[in-house]
């Protein structure tokens, strides 16, 4: 079955002036859910605008649990109704009863407020069963007998109406009249967590559902620019799983303006992977199969099983024999060499180095955070796409401090989330561009790097949490007016080695 979530706007006091009269209502809200396998949640009144044919007839939806109602604004407060300013953000009846635990998303964007609010509908049911419910939560036992499913039955699609919708499309406008990729990952990075969450549902009460966490995001690429006045959708499913582990591929599609349907509607794609953990233990658990029908559900679980078992396989090459780990050392070493030979010309002797050239030090940035509650995801913990919000916002500011124009955001390569955030964290984000390629005039490349550093300064500590790789270019239009990009030289061997790694991780290095 298709999940499609519908964005429009409710800040006119106008249609904001309808009354929540029970929790048996189905109330119209910006953001509207189908019922689906495994998250019971609302429908909205206007079913034909969000009803999916992918899949011809579809059965008849499932019982709805209390609806879920989302505002596209910051101002709505939760459960307002008439007389409180003219905004029911959230059903009252379900909101009030709700733990503060459970209600982190209404802080974060319209779309991952309403994924969020479907999620949580699972976690719920295991805090019920331990409040008086027919199991205990230390009765429900984990799952012993795993499923078979589909990538249908987790696929889950959401509709952003910037066509129509005024206070939406500014939710999500940059300075350019383009969508803020940075807020967009965010969504993303929900998106592909109620998927997972769908997936290693088994809709028994008496189990404890799992919890899953982004363990990495792979290549994530941007194949053309995404405008901010015509509608957009985003798009995913389970792709592939392994024992504890679940592949996931997102889509973007976005049909030109002037609708023509000979060009590609894909905009961007991306690939999470997620881990699932017992939520009582904390360690990993099993999740369930996963069966592809379709041709292309085949091809994508073949792909994403072949890249799994070369992964295997380079980590068993890694540990081979010793002449191979001589012979690539001393292969390092020389690209080492070479890489340092110009920064230590601007160390020894400034005046003669390279105008074309920039040491990396002098490109970095810096902001720091103090972590709050309101960031955190339905597990207590900083959400994932909150630091990839932050990550990218940084990375922007470095390009477009190094290129001297605005910069154009082309992908985030591999991200591995090391070790989580929680709230209250001082949270420092590092950036500096690692490298530029310059073979491709048309297209010169700026790769920059972001760190994030968990740091606690009570223990005079500081821990690596994530590491971020994004790629920009320049327009044409500004290589033509005489814009040149510069190459970027480490002056340190720890820097160099930051580089080798990554152009290694790229596929360019000999």
């Amino acid at each position: 079955m298709t999940t499609r979530l519908t964005a429009t706007s409710l800040l006119s006091r106008t249609l904001l002036r309808r009354r929540v009269t029970s929790r048996s209502s189905t109330p119209l809200g910006p953001i509207g859910l189908e019922p689906s396998s495994g998250i019971p949640i609302s429908q909205p009144t206007r079913a034909s605008s969000t009803a999916s044919g992918d899949r011809g007839q579809e059965p008849p939806p499932p019982p709805m649990d209390s609806p879920i109602k989302v505002v596209s604004h910051l101002g709505a407060g939760r459960g307002g109704g008439e007389g409180e300013g003219g905004g029911a953000a959230i059903d009252a009846g379900k909101s009030a009863r709700r733990p503060l635990s459970l209600w982190p998303g209404m802080y974060h964007s319209p779309v991952t407020n309403a994924l969020w609010e479907a999620r949580s509908s699972i976690f719920e049911r295991m805090m019920d069963a331990g409040n008086g419910g027919a199991t205990s939560s230390a009765e429900q036992r984990p799952q012993t007998e795993l499923l078979v499913k589909t990538p249908a039955q987790s696929r889950t699609s959401i509709v952003y109406k910037f066509g129509t919708d005024d206070i939406l499309r500014e939710q999500y406008r940059d300075p350019w009249n383009e969508v803020r990729i940075g807020k967009l990952l965010e969504d993303l990075d929900a998106l592909a967590g109620t998927i997972a969450v769908k997936h290693c549902s088994d809709e028994d009460s008496t189990t404890r559902p799992l919890l899953v966490v982004t363990a990495s995001v792979d290549k994530m690429e941007l194949k053309k620019p995404i405008r901010v006045d015509t509608d957009l959708k985003i798009a995913g499913a389970v792709t592939y799983v392994g024992r504890s582990s679940i592949d996931i591929q997102i889509e973007v599609t976005q049909v030109d303006k002037d609708g023509d349907n000979q060009s590609d509607p894909i905009a961007l794609t991306a690939n999470f992977t997620f881990v699932a953990r017992d939520s009582k233990t904390g360690k990993s658990a099993p999740v369930n199969r996963l069966s592809p029908e379709t041709e292309r559900e085949k091809q994508l679980f073949g792909e994403r099983e072949a890249r799994d078992k070369m992964r295997k396989r380079k980590r068993e090459e890694q540990k081979g024999g010793l002449e191979n780990g001589i012979h690539k050392l001393r292969a390092e070493a020389e690209r080492l060499d070479v890489l340092l030979a110009e920064g230590r010309v601007f160390s020894d002797l400034p005046a003669l180095a390279d105008r074309d050239s920039i040491l990396l030090k002098d490109t970095r940035l810096e902001n720091s955070l103090v972590c709050q509650p309101q960031q955190r995801n339905l597990h207590g913990r900083i959400f994932g796409g909150f630091l990839m919000h932050r990550a990218f916002e940084l990375a922007f500011s470095t390009a477009y401090a190094f290129v001297g124009q605005r910069p154009c955001f082309l992908e985030v390569d591999h991200v591995d989330f090391l070790k989580p955030v929680d709230v209250g964290d001082f949270l420092r984000f590092k950036s500096c561009v690692l490298y530029t390629q310059l073979d491709n005039p048309e297209q010169p490349l700026v790769n920059v790097e972001v760190v994030a550093h968990v740091t606690r300064p009570e223990l005079r500590k500081s821990e690596v949490s994530n590491t971020f790789h994004f790629t920009f270019t320049v327009c044409g239009d500004m290589l033509k007016n005489g814009l040149k990009i510069r190459n970027v030289v480490p002056s340190t061997e720890e820097e160099a080695r930051r580089i080798l790694e990554r152009m290694e991780a790229e596929g360019l290095c000999n």
